[in-house]
């Protein structure tokens, strides 16, 4: 299949981010004024209770101003006659993985991202990383915390494992190859190397939200007029106003470049531990730096035959 070439992408150092304060208690159902037979007609999800954990500030983008480059929404997220609301996020959702199939072959981007492991949330990473797409393959160098540590994974070689070579005097020990699944590899991570990257996360959010398109409880709005790292950006944001068992987050942010046409910046949080407290943040990632096809091949993620990876 012949790729046409995307116009190689810097988003900027700045980590600006700024705090959302979001209003106490759950939102009623809405009522409709009359009954239209034709209408779909959703479950209630089963109820659960509200994760007892600490509450943490959500962090997240600051508003953008108004300008001509990002007045305008760059993707149609235009509800279609009573179809469920997480309908057009799941259809652009679909086209972007569509796209970044046909499109971009690989890139490199600084992840920066925070997760709650066991409860606490940890320390926010910074990896320098590099991804491609066929076969999936991925390195990570990683920035801080664990300055130096560097991992590896390719698809479908190594025996399904990953290439780690540990920071300080750890680093003596030399290479070792683990289970991407296994407690020494997924140690302080929320998700294993082989969901990390863009394709991923929009798969993932894609069966998610389809699942949940047979529930209601379920508001999604969106704001044109948002940034990540000064990219103008369109932001959905899908709420769940109860604890339910069919429902992963309390809310979930997603945002989407303007001009790539692709994520680059995810948020979600769980309920607050108690009535009108704040929502707990789960997961967040910020793919920022990128730089879109490099033309990357195998030998850049072969952690036995690159002299400029994995040096002792």
């Amino acid at each position: 299949m012949t790729r046409r070439s995307i116009r190689r992408t810097n988003l900027s150092n700045g980590f600006a981010l700024a705090s959302f304060i979001f209003a106490a208690g759950a939102l009623p159902l809405a009522t409709r004024a009359e009954e239209n037979v034709s209408e779909p007609v959703y479950r209630v999800a089963t109820d659960a209770a509200a994760t007892k954990t600490p509450a943490a500030t959500a962090a997240v983008s600051s508003p953008a101003p108004a300008t001509a480059a990002n007045a305008a929404t760059p993707l149609d997220f235009t509800r279609r006659g009573e179809e469920h609301e997480l309908a057009p996020v799941i259809r652009v959702l679909k086209a972007t993985q569509e796209e970044v199939e046909r499109s971009i072959h690989d890139y490199s981007c600084t992840l920066v991202k925070s997760e709650r492991v066991d409860g606490e949330l940890g320390e926010t990473q910074y990896i320098f990383m590099k991804a491609m797409h066929e076969p999936f393959s991925v390195y990570m160098s990683f920035l801080k915390p664990f300055a130096g540590r560097e991992v590896c994974y390719v698809n479908g070689q190594n025996n399904g494992e990953i290439v780690v070579l540990e920071a300080g005097w750890k680093r003596l020990a030399g290479k070792m190859n683990l289970d991407p699944n296994g407690a020494l590899a997924m140690k302080g991570q929320k998700h294993p190397i082989t969901d990390v990257g863009i394709l991923n996360l929009t798969n993932k959010l894609t069966k998610i939200w389809e699942a949940e398109t047979q529930f209601a409880e379920c508001n999604v709005t969106t704001n044109a007029e948002t940034t990540i790292n000064r990219r103008p950006t369109v932001m959905v944001r899908v709420t769940h106003p109860k604890p339910r068992q069919n429902f992963r987050w309390n809310e979930a942010r997603l945002f989407f470049d303007n001009e790539l046409r692709i994520p680059i910046h995810f948020d979600a949080y769980t309920w607050p531990a108690q009535e009108g407290g704040e929502p707990v943040l789960e997961e967040s990632y910020t793919y920022t730096n990128l730089k879109i096809n490099n033309s990357f091949t195998a030998r850049d993620f072969d952690a036995n035959n690159n002299p400029d990876i994995f040096k002792k």
